[in-house]
């Protein structure tokens, strides 16, 4: 019975097997298409759904965030990393539909993380940065910072690797967040109330006491000094061509450069007017007689 068995087998020649092998898989190919087709239509409308469900999500995050009066900065960074998280869940779901095996790609992501975390570590370390700048908040979206990088300015937005600022001309300048997580930070947003230092000089033959009167006069008649706050005039160097006077008063944050720019032109014009002159640069030059020029 067995060798009627090998003898049938042996009989179907291979050119008849590979024919209806072919054959098959033509009938079968139409069914085949369609479900295929079936299966990304079904795709394309998971995808518009999930989308739109992720916005919807979005939205109702960041209002809550808005009720509960949560930092700028911190609803930007969460909206940010919901909003990457939710879009790899609806791939890793679409990818499932087309019979990828979800544990499978979860493996092989944990075993490319090493390399992709060698790779990236810049990446990794602004993440961390913004994280902990979230977290501590030295500085938040509105405050004038300046770094240990000489970088300052208004913070605009903190992202998930990066931190925007508006300079005072208008430039916006991208800031890692690892380094600003690692330097000093100067905000200078933190606190209401900050001091003005003016220096200004004078001539040697100028009255000192007089022109130390002067411009305490000059601070007291301002409005943007706060008159309740120290004010003082003092001399502050012995300069090559003038004595360098410096006047200190406090301002408020929001009325800083505007009070700064008006005293100063405010000195100006109280100094001439008291007839002590502002000197500038010079240089005496002594030629020695009994050299020969030619």
């Amino acid at each position: 019975m067995e060798e009627q068995a090998i003898e049938a087998i042996e009989y179907i020649a291979p050119e008849e097997l590979d024919v209806g092998l072919i054959e098959r898989y033509l009938e079968e190919l139409p069914d085949k298409l369609i479900r295929f087709g079936v299966r990304v239509l079904l795709a394309l409308v998971v995808f518009f759904i999930g989308t739109q469900l992720i916005k919807l999500v979005r939205r109702i995050l960041r209002k809550s965030f808005e009720r509960r009066n949560v930092d700028v900065g911190v609803s930007r960074f969460l909206d940010s990393l919901v909003k990457a998280a939710l879009y790899i869940l609806l791939l890793f779901t679409i990818a499932s539909s087309f019979g990828l095996d979800a544990t499978s790609v979860v493996a092989l992501v944990g075993s490319a993380g090493v390399a992709v975390g060698l790779a990236v570590q810049g990446s990794l370390s602004n993440f961390a940065g913004g994280v902990l700048i979230l977290l501590l908040k030295p500085f938040k979206t509105g405050d004038y910072i300046r770094d240990g990088a000489g970088n300052e300015g208004t913070v605009e937005e903190v992202q998930l690797f990066y931190t925007r600022l508006i300079t005072p001309d208008r430039h916006m300048v991208v800031v890692p967040n690892g380094e600003l997580s690692n330097s000093n930070i100067l905000n200078m947003s933190t606190l209401t109330e900050r001091r003005m230092d003016i220096k200004v000089g004078i001539s040697y033959e100028a009255d000192i006491r007089k022109a130390k009167e002067v411009l305490l006069g000059v601070m007291e008649g301002d409005s943007g000094v706060l008159q309740e706050e120290e004010k003082r005039v003092f001399v502050d160097e012995l300069g090559d061509s003038s004595v360098v006077l410096t006047l200190r008063c406090y301002s408020t944050n929001e009325n800083f450069w505007e009070t700064k720019w008006r005293l100063v032109e405010k000195v100006k014009y109280a100094l001439d007017e008291a007839g002590i002159g502002i000197p500038y640069p010079q240089m005496d030059v002594h030629m020695d007689k009994s050299f020969p020029i030619s």
